[in-house]
């Protein structure tokens, strides 16, 4: 047994009682540059806290009860400024029982933080660590016992990725399982064996014994690190799991041959000691990639440019009929979503967000959402080097919600110059500037004379306090990241930045607490009024604002030149404003800062929908650049699902009309004419298709059941064999007889159409401009006539 040290990323945290040891053993899997480790660390305690005052009444429930328990006295308080104790217990048995003893009587804090969480979140570990401890070499890996660990800010692995994917029945019975990536390239077919193409690596299996037992074989051999796929989790290993459950054996697909593990809640949580699985729905979503429905398919044409080799309405009873009469097209069809799995992650980089990810929060590397606990891992071990634990859900005793952002009303019509200017990361920038944390508004509500005022009686500390310190340091790293060329670094840390306040203002998380949130929100409020105050006070019209965007509207006659000018004159006015404001009256300084972002010529703002009010997030505008140009759409029907590519079609045709140097009014009105009578003529047939994803089983819709539920349940009673499962996207249309599956040869109800689509997007481009036409006189309006 020798003692080195190594450094390594990790990929898998456990926790458990162990028969040699007395305490907890946690056990932390490792991608190193010297392949797998096993990091063993023994004789620990899961530990939470309760006040002081409260301890004798503890100690005798527990007596009673028979859990044993360490009592240490601690410098450590509520923020109620009641003094705590740390309640340790050596395995997490005793610890449940005590959670469930004490909760009627006696407030617990932090007693659902996992011990494998908070060993790694007290020593700052975030991914990277250096480890050290008694080495020995196994089959396969190194094992650590007795190991100390230390956080490694530097490492980056290089990690070994297979893409998995699995066919299956309606009701999870297996029939393929395809594997792709880190030398391999194969798929694992049940059936007899068939003459087929090199091309295609097919293994025969005798049945889904065979076939997992193999699966089994090849990810021993292979030993990826890390496992991708498409909704690989909630999907793809919770069917393989509950198909090795059905029959009656174990599916030890981790290293060391470890069983997977697999918990469902909120969403479902999957262990493979020595591996992690990341899903790429998950993932796109987390870097906040936004696509219109997030199908394997769909997102293979908008990023790659592929297609699916099955296109069917009916892809499962497609893969049913491939499964049974053609197992090689079946095979080409598994192998293919493996290989556009990992092109896409390869595209978009999707292994460098993930790991980045882990290296700024904490969080595991497959981890979905998480804002909340990426939060709890970056503050409550600051939080506790200040003397305070954490508070629950609620003890602020507060009941009033704070507001959301400030939106300004709009003025709608068609205008020639708008100027957008934005305040960069303003509400990060609030925090920084008036400190406002968690910590600093109880050290402030304690010596509140020469506090920072927020809101609703909230006051905060000018010195103790830790978001502000946090912001300055994922401010300067985002800029590193953008001078060093590392955009998925400063994409993770802009997404960490930009949540700060929408976990603050989350009712689930420990520390909400609605002074905190409405001091930020009301800021914001004050802030874009005040803005907004000056720039009319140099002469200028706001049309509009948003959260942290506002428009200005300039001179017709201005050529683009001129207004880029206008927009860099008042980016550097307001923001000397507001540092001579701040520092007058708050005696801070100011890191609040507008940047001119965007000059829209044209700029189209238009009424709410059978309203003469102007719109509120909804806005299209025309950017130059040079010799390009592009039309930009906000909350338009052309960017939302929800509409047909018909009508995002006529509406992009309108307002090229509208934006055109040369436009008159009645162009709108020959446009709208032209549509109607080719959508009558049938042209637009293959366009006039609805998308929806079907949020549920289709069983499980039996009151208000919405259309594409509507088409779904009409197809299957006239076609039994036709198979939906939850999650896929229904493809529909409306017919003379309602809502109908797509087939290409539906007798489509135009007038609905005409109805639905084509006049509420004509309607709300003419109520604007009938607004701007009794405000600017433009002469003759030509109304459709329908």
């Amino acid at each position: 047994m020798t003692q080195a040290i190594y450094q390594g990323f990790i990929l898998s945290r456990q926790q458990y009682s162990s028969k040699h040891s007395e305490g907890i053993t946690l056990c932390y899997w490792l991608a190193s540059d010297h392949g797998p480790i096993k990091v063993v660390i023994e004789n620990q305690q899961a530990v939470f806290f309760i006040s002081q005052e409260q301890q004798q009444h503890a100690q005798q429930l527990l007596d009673s009860a028979r859990i044993s328990v360490n009592f240490k006295t601690i410098e450590m308080s509520h923020f109620n400024g009641k003094a705590c104790v740390a309640c340790y217990f050596n395995n997490t048995s005793s610890l449940y029982k005590a959670r469930t003893l004490f909760e009627n009587t006696i407030t617990i804090y932090e007693g659902d933080i996992r011990h494998s969480d908070r060993f790694l979140m007290e020593r700052f570990i975030r991914g990277g660590v250096w480890v050290t401890g008694d080495v020995r070499q196994k089959n396969g890996f190194l094992l650590i016992q007795n190991a100390k660990l230390k956080a490694n800010t530097d490492y980056t692995p290089k990690l070994k990725s297979l893409s998995l994917d699995i066919e299956c029945d309606g009701e999870g019975v297996l029939f393929s399982i395809g594997l792709v990536g880190n030398g391999l390239d194969c798929v694992l077919m049940i059936g007899e064996p068939h003459n087929h193409s090199e091309q295609i690596n097919i293994d025969w299996c005798l049945d889904e014994l065979e076939l997992l037992t193999k699966l089994h074989t090849y990810l021993s051999s292979n030993d990826p690190d890390i496992i991708i796929g498409w909704n690989v989790i909630e999907f793809d290993f919770t069917v393989l799991n509950a198909r090795a459950e059905a029959l009656g054996i174990s599916l030890k697909l981790g290293r060391d041959s470890q069983p997977i593990n697999i918990n469902t809640g909120h969403y479902t949580r999957l262990t493979l000691p020595g591996r992690c699985v990341v899903d790429g729905i998950d993932t796109l979503k987390n870097a906040t990639y936004h696509f219109d429905n997030y199908s394997l398919g769909n997102i293979a044409e908008k990023v790659l440019g592929e297609a699916k080799l099955i296109q069917s309405d009916n892809r499962l009873g497609e893969i049913v009929r491939q499964f049974n009469e053609d197992k090689l097209t079946l095979a080409a069809y598994n192998r293919q979503d493996c290989i556009l799995v990992n092109r896409i992650f390869t595209k978009l980089n999707l292994y460098e967000f993930a790991i980045v990810r882990t290296q700024l929060t904490g969080l595991e590397l497959e981890r979905m959402g998480g804002s909340v606990a990426a939060f709890t891992n970056l503050y409550l071990p600051l939080l506790h080097r200040s003397g305070y634990v954490a508070p629950n859900l609620g003890d602020h005793g507060l009941s009033f919600d704070s507001p959301g952002g400030y939106v300004m009303d709009s003025l709608p019509g068609l205008y020639k110059n708008i100027l957008v200017l934005d305040f960069k990361s303003l509400y990060p920038s609030i925090m920084r500037t008036f400190c406002i944390d968690p910590l600093g508004l109880i050290k402030g509500l304690n010596a509140p004379n020469d506090a920072i005022q927020g809101f609703n009686n909230a006051v905060f500390s000018r010195s103790e306090h830790h978001l502000p310190k946090l912001i300055e340091y994922l401010t300067k790293t985002r800029q590193n990241a953008k001078d060093t060329n590392q955009p998925m670094l400063s994409q993770a840390i802009k997404i960490i930045m930009n949540s700060l306040y929408g976990v603050l203002g989350s009712k689930g998380c420990r520390f909400y607490d609605p002074r905190l949130s409405s001091s930020i929100t009301l800021r914001g409020h004050e802030i874009m009024q005040t803005t907004r105050k000056w720039m009319e006070e140099l002469g200028y019209s706001v049309i509009y604002g948003d959260t942290d965007s506002i428009f200005v509207k300039v001179d017709e006659s201005l050529t683009a030149q001129c207004c880029n000018e206008i927009g860099n004159e008042l980016m550097t006015h307001i923001n000397h404003q507001w540092e001579r404001h701040i520092a007058k009256h708050f005696n801070l300084k100011s890191y609040l800062e507008i940047e001119f972002e965007t000059h829209y010529s044209p700029f189209f703002m238009p009424t709410i929908r059978d309203k003469k009010t102007g719109s509120k997030k909804r806005y299209v505008g025309k950017i130059v650049k040079g010799d390009e140009s592009k039309i930009v759409f906000k909350g338009m029907e052309t960017v939302r699902s929800d509409w047909t590519e018909f009508a995002q079609e006529f509406q992009k045709e309108l307002f090229e009309a509208l934006f055109d140097s040369q436009f008159e009014i009645a162009q709108l009105d020959e446009i709208v004419k032209d549509y109607t009578k080719r959508l009558f003529a049938g042209e637009f047939d293959q366009k006039l298709v609805y998308k929806k994803r079907l949020g549920r089983n289709l069983n499980d819709y039996e009151k208000n059941i919405p259309p594409h539920v509507q088409a779904v349940k009409k197809h299957k009673a006239e076609h039994p064999d036709f198979e939906v499962r939850r999650g896929q996207i229904i493809e529909y249309v409306y017919a003379m007889s309602g809502a109908e599956i797509f087939n290409g040869k539906n007798a489509l109800n135009y007038p609905l159409y005409q109805q639905r689509q084509l006049v509420p997007i004509s309607a709300a481009i003419f109520d604007a401009l009938v607004i701007d036409n009794k405000k600017n006189n433009l002469g003759q309006l030509f109304l459709p006539d329908f």
